[in-house]
């Protein structure tokens, strides 16, 4: 999202959504069916919504949980995790929740309610080269899928992330699907993060086009992974990312990229840039850089120098992508190369986008430095500039 600018994917589940009646797994579409970032700028009206028009205290626990008054907002969670022998596995977990409407419905039947839940399940085999993604639905009744502060918890179904009483963490998170599954357990190495201006992340120049947004960016976690038959004792690191919305592009924005990156001397650095129609950086990209120390300081779009290395084409979808990036951060004297750990992590869902695991290697001064992340890129509905 944003991780990001996710807001855009909920807006779109909302559009695609407001006529159904049962969810459970629908069908995963096939890449003709996908649906183009733009394509949620045709949403409904957002009278009645809160937005997002000014920095606002944030209160914990309560701000874990839901926020139903805006249109949208989700958990995200990804990371680099390494089995014994150092097998690498890259994973996403990420719950969506998108209001149908602003107000709830009368409460005549148990299954009626205003809220969908939608969740995004992804696993990179780095070593099998494989990359399984999965989709799901479901209305917020019945306990088929919700969200609370305390005890904290958001579920669709037995995807679930779960907390404590009063903290997000330690954190389980828990998905299975198809033969693939996930259990894993996450504590917190460093303080949360407020994106932007005290947490309001503005995405363009409009209003309330914004998101309340705040990251835990360096997350040590251990667990197990299950591929078929096989069950692998892993540990790593994790990023969680949190927004709650309602907004969209700018008239002159068509999608964003987005790097989380944690690198291997303490730091971390997230930086997401918004793409204009013409294929250039809009000025509202920004991003922040988290010392070893956890004090963190934000990233202007003038900051950053990006620049895509090559191009990587979608053999299911046709679409294009950057193959990989380089990132520079003159003020710091750093470097990066950011590479994909497989080149196919497209995500081929209800929005088509490529999010998945990368190493980063590089300078920092006269020193190498090296890590690992996650990237984020939507569709590239112009050519990629270089």
């Amino acid at each position: 999202m944003l991780k990001r600018a996710r807001w855009l994917v909920g807006l779109l589940l909302a559009t695609a959504l407001l006529g159904a009646t049962a969810y459970r797994f629908w069908p995963r579409p096939q890449a003709a069916e996908s649906v183009a970032v733009r394509s949620a700028l045709s949403g409904p009206d957002d009278a009645g919504y809160r937005r997002a028009y000014a920095p606002q205290p944030f209160h914990f626990p309560s701000d874990h949980g839901p926020h139903p008054d805006f249109r949208t907002e989700w958990w995200y969670v990804t990371g680099n995790l390494s089995a014994a022998g150092g097998r690498p596995f890259g994973y996403q977990l990420t719950l969506f929740r998108i209001a149908l409407a602003p107000t709830p419905p009368p409460a005549d039947s148990a299954w009626r309610g205003h809220q969908v839940y939608m969740g995004h399940f992804a696993l990179t085999d780095v070593t099998g080269k494989q990359f399984h993604a999965f989709e799901r639905f479901s209305r917020g009744a019945l306990g088929l899928a919700g969200a609370r502060a305390a005890p904290f918890r958001v579920w669709l179904e037995d995807w679930a992330l779960s907390g404590t009483e009063n903290d997000v963490f330690p954190l389980r998170v828990q998905a299975r699907q198809e033969g693939v599954a996930l259990d894993l357990t996450l504590t917190a190495a460093k303080p949360l993060v407020l994106q932007g201006d005290r947490g309001l992340s503005q995405k363009s120049a409009a209003p309330g086009n914004a998101s309340y947004y705040y990251s835990y960016t360096r997350l040590p976690t251990r667990g197990t992974i299950r591929l078929g038959e096989k069950t692998f004792e892993v540990s790593g690191a994790s990023w969680l990312d949190r927004e709650w919305s309602t907004s969209a592009l700018g008239p002159e924005q068509s999608g964003w990229d987005w790097f989380a990156l944690q690198l291997d001397d303490g730091r971390e650095l997230m930086f997401y840039r918004m793409r204009r129609k013409d294929g250039g950086a809009d000025s509202y990209s920004k991003g922040v850089l988290v010392g070893a120390d956890g004090q963190s300081r934000p990233l202007s779009q003038a900051e950053i120098e990006l620049q895509p290395l090559g191009q990587w084409r979608s053999p299911a979808s046709g679409d294009r992508y950057p193959a990989g990036w380089r990132l520079r951060l003159p003020a710091e004297n750093l470097e990066l190369t950011v590479t994909p750990k497989l080149a196919d992590q497209e995500l081929r869902l209800t929005v088509r986008y490529w999010e998945g695991a990368v190493t980063v290697s590089g300078r920092s001064g006269d020193q190498p430095i090296s890590g690992q992340g996650y990237l984020e890129m939507t569709r590239y509905e112009t050519p990629i500039r270089p």
